[in-house]
Formats: structure tokens, C-alpha cells, sequence
């Protein structure tokens, strides 16, 4: 005990005038006076955190305080002048069924008057005066221990089956493409053989396949130039390109048109080409330059949904933390990123997303994969609060020792009656089926408890703001 006390006499009569005893017999506070006893403490601290939990005390007078610790701090919980307020081993009659150590630390701030009973009378008064009692306290603590393990579980996979099919969804896409451009492409290259048998067997001399092949070379360095051109652009050039051909005695040409503008070949260098190559050899020529522009146009394309894919792979990885300690350093803009890439398809085209990243804030120690929870969290109910179209804009700066992180959304914002209520257990606006209330609960008990930060919402009509602040240091 790190504060020893000034034993005094015990008086049942005051002992039955705290709601824990009042309904005890004579019999009964004579053997709590006997077994325990009342001890004057000087202000201190009377017990740490993690001790072994042999003592259970009562408040008879002053004031006590219970902490928790947080990184290199103590969060005080409660604050009491409560007589028959308690403290300390109060779960030594479950036994060898959870670790028998005190749970918080408790500070008496002023001198106190405390009643204080060991551990082992503690249980042996539970287990003889409130048998029936007893029983319903197990089954109530362990009940309660499973119900909060099961619905955080199923908070959890809900969260990650929503995750897995948008990122199914999101992984698709690039996948059909690369595939159905490969696809093209096979068929690109084998014409571009059967082209190349043509030309073989025809009467090319050498300086027209040389000039040939240079004019090849040159449409495909023209290809990743390419301007990205609007609907209205690429047709208005299309049929410059089709008129072209046309004149030129190309046939069909208005399907090679759309291959030489999406590669950035136009009129212009369809001149320099026809000024190039013999009149004779023009119609081949193009077509075979034709083949050239699509396989480089196809070949982009697959490079595209591949590198799409790696990025994807790369955020879900980033996402999960699976290969990292669970306790590290980290930037807090990789794992805002990697959450938005995992909830695309679920933010949905209609809600623009802006970033406005400070870059210059410093890494912070933190758990990497329960803040992506908390991100995960708060975007999902932004983009449930928008209903599909709105603007969530994700910031961070810095607020003096510490990394602020903010979520806003420009939805029909939260209403004053229930936001003292928001981060409380259970509680959801949603309708049944589509929440837990354990999103802002869970969020609440990342920041707060486990990084020792802070997390609160402002919010007026079009624009709700969730700010979480997490400390520079651990």
C-alpha cells in the first residue's frame, strides 16, 4: 500500500448508514467492523493500476479520485465526495475467472476517511451473505464481456464484408478491362501478321519499308501524347479524320478515324504521311500504321488496369496493417488515402471527395489498423449522412501539440437534441438493420482511450465536422 493509514475505531452504526450495508444485520456489520477496519489517510495515492487487488475500500469521508493509464498520463475516470463510494477489489469474488488486479488507480486529493476490507473477507462476505447475488453478478459481468466481444466482432465484419465487396467491385473493373484488351490485342497482332505476309509478298522496295517503318515509329511515340479529348472534340475531329480518308480513297475509313484521333493522329499528320508514301501503297499503309496506333492504344490500357490493380492491392495492404506491428509511426495521409481507395465504390460517384492534406505535419506513433477503423467509420456515416450526392472533405493541420484530423460532409448535419448522445453505446439513427451503434462507440474508445486523443463533432445543417486530435508523441 503506498499511502498507509492511521487506523480508528469502527462503529456499525455507521457503517448501516451506507447504501451498501443498510439492509446488513447487527450480526453481520459486527463482522464487517471485526474483519475490516476504518483508517484516516493522508492525501496520496492509495493504490496503482496493475498491483495485485488485495484490498477493497469504502469512502466514509473526503474525496476520492480513479485514473487510468494512458500512454505517460493518467485520464482521471471519477471524481467522488459519494460516501459509500467504492473502489479496488470489488471482482475478487470471481475468483481465479479474471486476473484479480486493480483496474484503475485510486488518489485521495484531501485527507479521507476510508472503510477497508481485504480482498479475501471481501469474498468470503459475497460468497456467504449473497449467494443468489453472486450468481446473477457472473452471469451479468461475463454476459456482458461476451455480448460486447460478439457485437465489436460483428461491427468488425460488417465493416469488412462492406470493404471486401467494394474492393471486389473496384478490383473488377480494371480486371475486365485488362482481359478484354488483351483479348483485342490478339486479334490486333494477328492482323498486323497477316498485314506484314501482305507487304512481304507485294512490291515494296527497300526505302518505302524503311519510310514505312519510320512513319510506324512516329505514330508510336504520338500515342501517350495523345490529348485526352471530350465527346464533342473527339467527334468533330473523328469526322475531320473520316473526310480525310475518304478523299484519300480509303474505305471504311471512319473506323481507322477513331483509332488515329484517340492516338493523337490527325489531318495534319495524315498530310505529311500521304506526302510520304507512294499513292499506290497509301491504303495499306495507313491501315498497317492503323494497327501499330491500336496495339500501343491497347497496351496502355492493360498498363493502366494493371497498375490500377497494384494500387488497389497496394491500399487494401496499407489498409489492413497485416504485414506491420501493430504499434508504430506513421503518416497519417497514407491511411486516410488507403481508406478512401477501400470505400470508393461505397462513397459512389455523386459525393465529390477533397483532400486538404497538410503535408508538412510529422509522423505520430499510433496503432495504424484501428485508426483506419475510426477513418472508416467516420466516412461511412458522412457518406450515409449525404444520401449520395454532397461533398466530403477530409483535412488535416496541425493544432499546437497535436495532429488534427477532420471529417466534414455537407449532409442535413446531426441535431442538437441527440449529439451529446452520438458517441454513446448503441445508440444509432439508422434504421434497424443498418446500424449497430457501435461505429461512433468503438471510434470514441480508439482516440480517446487507446491514443489518449480526442474526438468531437460540430455541426450546423450542411456542414457536420468530426475532428479527431491525436498527440505528437506517444
Amino acid at each position: 500500500m503506498t499511502n498507509p493509514g492511521i487506523t480508528q475505531s469502527c462503529s456499525a452504526d455507521e457503517l448501516r448508514t451506507l447504501f451498501l450495508f443498510e439492509a446488513l444485520s447487527d450480526e453481520q456489520l459486527a463482522w464487517l467492523c471485526r474483519e475490516g477496519r476504518v483508517e484516516q489517510f493522508e492525501a496520496g495515492l492509495i493504490f496503482t493500476e496493475g498491483e495485485p487487488a488485495e484490498r477493497f475500500y469504502i469512502l466514509l469521508d473526503g474525496l476520492m479520485v480513479l485514473s487510468h493509464r494512458v500512454g505517460a498520463d493518467d485520464v482521471e475516470l471519477v471524481r467522488t465526495a459519494q460516501r459509500g463510494a467504492y473502489a479496488g477489489a470489488f471482482r475478487a469474488f470471481l475468483g481465479d475467472q479474471v486476473p484479480q488486479l486493480y483496474t484503475a488507480s485510486l488518489r485521495l486529493p484531501e485527507p479521507s476517511r476510508l472503510f477497508v476490507l481485504s480482498a479475501v473477507k471481501y469474498t468470503q462476505m459475497i460468497h456467504q451473505w449473497f449467494p443468489m447475488a453472486l450468481h446473477l453478478l457472473e452471469g451479468l459481468f461475463f454476459n456482458l464481456q461476451n455480448s460486447q466481444q460478439i457485437i465489436g466482432q460483428r461491427e468488425r465484419l460488417l465493416a469488412l464484408g462492406s470493404l471486401s465487396a467494394g474492393l471486389t467491385h473496384e478490383l473488377n473493373n480494371p480486371a475486365a478491362a485488362a482481359v478484354s484488351a488483351t483479348s483485342a490485342l490478339r486479334e490486333r497482332v494477328a492482323g498486323m501478321r497477316h498485314k506484314l505476309g501482305l507487304i512481304a509478298a507485294g512490291s515494296y522496295d527497300r526505302v518505302a519499308l524503311e519510310t514505312l517503318i519510320r512513319l510506324q515509329e512516329d505514330a508510336a511515340d504520338r500515342v501517350p501524347k495523345a490529348p485526352v479529348l471530350d465527346p464533342i472534340e473527339a467527334t468533330d475531329r473523328e469526322d475531320a479524320v473520316s473526310d480525310w480518308l475518304e478523299r484519300h480513297g480509303v474505305a471504311d475509313g471512319w473506323d481507322l478515324a477513331a483509332v488515329f484521333v484517340q492516338g493523337g493522329l490527325e489531318t495534319d499528320w495524315l498530310d505529311h504521311v500521304a506526302a510520304t508514301v507512294d499513292k499506290a501503297y497509301l491504303d495499306g499503309a495507313l491501315r498497317w500504321l492503323g494497327y501499330t496506333v491500336e496495339t500501343e492504344l491497347l497496351m496502355n490500357e492493360i498498363e493502366d488496369s494493371t497498375t490500377r490493380i497494384s494500387t488497389l492491392v497496394a491500399a487494401a495492404k496499407q489498409y489492413s496493417q497485416l504485414d506491420r506491428a501493430p504499434y508504430q509511426v506513421v503518416d497519417v495521409h497514407d491511411l486516410l488515402d488507403s481508406t478512401l481507395v477501400m470505400l470508393g465504390a461505397k462513397i459512389g460517384k455523386g459525393i465529390t471527395v477533397v483532400r486538404d492534406y497538410d503535408r508538412s505535419l510529422p509522423e505520430i506513433p499510433a496503432y495504424a489498423g484501428e485508426l483506419n477503423q475510426v477513418w472508416t467509420n467516420l466516412i461511412d456515416n458522412a457518406v450515409s449522412a449525404m444520401d449520395g450526392t454532397g461533398t466530403l472533405t477530409v483535412r488535416t493541420r496541425l493544432d499546437r501539440d497535436r495532429v488534427l484530423v477532420e471529417f466534414g460532409d455537407t449532409g442535413p448535419g446531426v441535431p442538437p437534441e441527440i449529439r451529446q448522445r452520438i458517441f454513446e453505446q448503441f445508440f444509432t439513427t439508422k434504421p434497424v438493420g443498418e446500424g449497430t451503434g457501435l461505429g461512433l462507440d468503438i471510434s470514441w474508445r480508439i482516440v480517446v482511450n487507446k491514443h489518449h486523443g480526442d474526438l468531437r463533432v460540430e455541426s450546423v445543417p450542411g456542414d457536420t465536422r468530426f475532428k479527431v486530435w491525436l498527440p505528437l508523441a506517444a
